[in-house]
């Protein structure tokens, strides 16, 4: 990792990552395969920056251990990179156990648990489908009825307006960077 640290995929240690490496790691992974308009590709660290965002419009009163779940829920992504659904189902079992042993070390680095609660868990993953779909007719070429179909029609309404901007990699790492440092500090980690 560009920190120095030295980071065993197959056995990875929360002593081993730092959130510089993730924000910087994300920051360059592009979603969609780099399959979207504009003139930066739309990177995992700019989605979960707006996942992180969505969670905490449909949860306003989930802890901020959550939100801060919400936005490290792609973090293994940093080293192993953004690989679309279909691909990951055709990797097999192998990609999902290496994903969450990844997540778990991340988790841990920082303070959250290794595994979060199911239901937390769904939540997450309803924000990431509502950032789905807004990157899918925003930025991805989809048509709202492409969208609504594979991703379900985001609720409520206000959501649906939100707005995309795609943006350089180093200031979105720093606004990641920022937005873990608030949460962290938040829920008065030193």
């Amino acid at each position: 990792m560009l920190s120095g640290r030295r980071l065993d995929l197959l056995d990875p240690s929360p002593l081993d990552i730092e959130i510089e490496d993730i924000a910087h790691g994300l920051a360059f992974v592009a979603r969609w395969n780099g399959q979207t308009y504009g003139e930066f590709p739309y990177s995992v660290a700019e989605h979960s920056v707006l996942v992180e965002h969505i969670f905490g419009l449909i949860a306003p009163k989930a802890p901020l251990k959550w939100r801060l779940a919400a936005l490290l829920h792609d973090a293994p992504e940093y080293v192993i990179g953004d690989m679309i659904s279909p691909v990951k189902a055709a990797v097999g079992p192998g990609y999902k156990a290496m994903d969450a042993r990844l997540m778990a070390a991340v988790h841990i680095r920082f303070g959250l648990p290794a595994e979060v609660p199911k239901t937390v868990k769904q939540q997450i993953k309803r924000a990431d489908r509502i950032s789905a779909w807004l990157e899918a007719i925003q930025i991805a070429g989809f048509s709202e009825s492409e969208a609504n179909r594979l991703f379900g029609i985001p609720k409520p309404e206000a959501l649906r307006k939100m707005q995309l901007s795609l943006r350089a990699p180093m200031e979105v790492k720093a606004d990641f960077l920022s937005r873990h440092a608030a949460l962290m500090k938040d829920m008065g980690a030193p």
